[in-house]
């Protein structure tokens, strides 16, 4: 037997009375803002193209880790999800894969995934019923006979999710051809791109080596030579930036940065081009490109981004056997305040540098993260990101950080998602848990209606425009 779906109109506000109708009005401040996704990983083929999204598990399950990462958790296999292997589909029946999914919703209760599919299922496509063994074969039909509709290609849905502008994220070695015909279409929606530079950066990653040589036939330059490769990152970040592109994006396994001299920072690129460098070397000029990013970004003007934190691929089987990003990603310890302090006394006292830092170490936040975001011009906190992009998630960020950095040394919300329908979910619950948190600091006294108004606006719009230079 089915049951019913519903949200809650109240879903993630204050259960004290006071505090829930504080929320509630802030909240009707935010509600409808325009959506700016800042920061992702949607496929921007499907807005160059325009064309009819497949079926339910190839747009709703196959492009989210989350999902995927918690059913291979119980013994579910990626296969059987249909998980392209390297790129490669498996061949699984996309209608098994969805059955199997619906199955197993049992799994997602109590997770952030649960609420953003349920506003999914409910907002985008119309369901009365929740998903499950028994509704799963009426769900695939029905989301399939959408899709196969004008008011659900991606155009389409861009804009009735009133996004105003969404960036996708691609490496120096890629040519944009996505990004270009978008631009050539004519087609209003903004996508732009954001410089993802850790392939052509990072000697330990798996591209490296075809990554640098599609580098140096996308700009001409000898890139095995310091100064030539140093003139390639400022070729490709001008051509970023001509697709729109206002942020660069670093997803380093640590927060480290150096301030080498120049004779040492070329010794160093040539140990690493030469496949030479050891582990500790590869870390090094990892560090040094973050310094030499935020000295291109004081010449150009796109805002840095830096994602450390996370043990990446760290399944070796998954890893092997269907590449980067399937779900194997974890958490680790990470410092920030000895490891950014090069890139700091060299720029960090410079207000038209901006770098906004991530983190997936929470206990980082209070002690190190808050109080140098409250110190330096430079920097901003990102939001409550990936494993904490979750309503504990972002309360613990707010509690943790307002105190010490205030709400304007952060930068809003970000998605950061691949899961291009989940990109309204997201949002909803990062602007109901803010007007929570700000209805808190109401009712104790400690805020104004008339601030917490201004606020609840800033943190859902105007913060994530001028932080990103949108």
């Amino acid at each position: 037997m089915s049951t019913p779906l519903i949200l809650h109109e109240d879903r993630l506000f204050p259960a004290e009375p006071s505090a829930r109708g504080v929320a509630r009005e802030l909240y009707g401040e935010a509600r409808g803002l325009p959506i700016l996704s800042p920061h992702g990983h949607t496929d921007p083929e499907w807005f160059a193209t325009n064309a009819a999204f497949g079926n339910a598990a190839e747009l709703l399950l196959q492009p989210d880790h989350y999902l995927y990462r918690m059913l291979y958790s119980q013994g579910v296999s990626l296969e059987a999800l249909g998980i392209p292997a390297h790129g490669r589909p498996t061949g699984a029946d996309p209608r098994e894969a969805w059955r199997l999914f619906a199955q197993n919703q049992h799994l997602f209760r109590g997770t952030p995934s649960a609420m953003w599919l349920d506003h999914v299922f409910a907002e985008v496509f119309g369901f009365t019923q929740r998903l499950s063994a028994e509704t799963a074969d009426g769900y695939f039909d029905e989301i399939g006979a959408a899709l196969a509709t004008e008011d659900f290609r991606p155009r389409a849905l861009f804009e009735r999710f009133n996004i105003e502008l969404l960036a996708t994220t691609e490496g120096p070695q890629e040519d944009l051809v996505h990004h270009r015909a978008i631009r050539d279409s004519g087609w209003t929606g903004r996508v732009v791109t954001a410089y993802r530079p850790d392939p052509v950066i990072d000697a330990e990653h798996e591209q490296f080596g075809p990554a640098l040589e599609a580098f140096a036939g996308l700009t001409g330059q000898d890139v095995h030579g310091w100064w030539g490769y140093l003139e390639a990152h400022r070729i490709r970040r001008a051509a970023f930036a001509g697709m729109g592109a206002t942020s660069t994006d670093h997803g380093h396994p640590t927060a480290a940065t150096a301030d080498l001299s120049p004779p040492e920072a070329e010794a160093l690129f040539n140990t690493i081009v030469a496949g030479r460098a050891s582990p500790a070397q590869a870390e090094l000029f990892r560090a040094q490109m973050l310094t030499e990013m935020a000295r291109m970004s004081l010449d150009d003007g796109l805002v840095m981004q830096i994602h450390p934190g996370s043990f990446r691929n760290h399944n070796r089987l998954l890893f092997e056997g269907y590449g980067r990003d399937k779900g194997a990603d974890i958490p680790t310890g990470t410092d920030y305040v000895r490891a950014l302090k090069p890139l700091l006394d060299r720029f960090g006292n410079n207000p038209a540098l901006s770098v906004i830092v991530f983190t997936l170490d929470e206990t980082a936040y209070s002690r190190e993260l808050a109080p140098l975001a409250g110190h330096y011009p430079c920097l901003k906190l990102g939001p409550a990101w990936w494993f904490h992009d979750s309503p504990e998630g972002m309360r613990r960020f707010r509690e943790q950080t307002t105190e010490t950095a205030g709400f304007y040394n952060t930068v809003g919300f970000n998605d950061d998602t691949r899961a291009f329908l989940s990109i309204p979910a997201r949002h909803d619950v990062a602007r109901r848990v803010d007007c929570s948190f700000l209805a808190r600091l109401v009712t104790e006294h400690r805020l104004g209606l008339d601030e917490a108004r201004d606020v609840s606006v800033d943190l859902a719009y105007n913060l994530p425009k001028r932080a990103y230079k949108l």
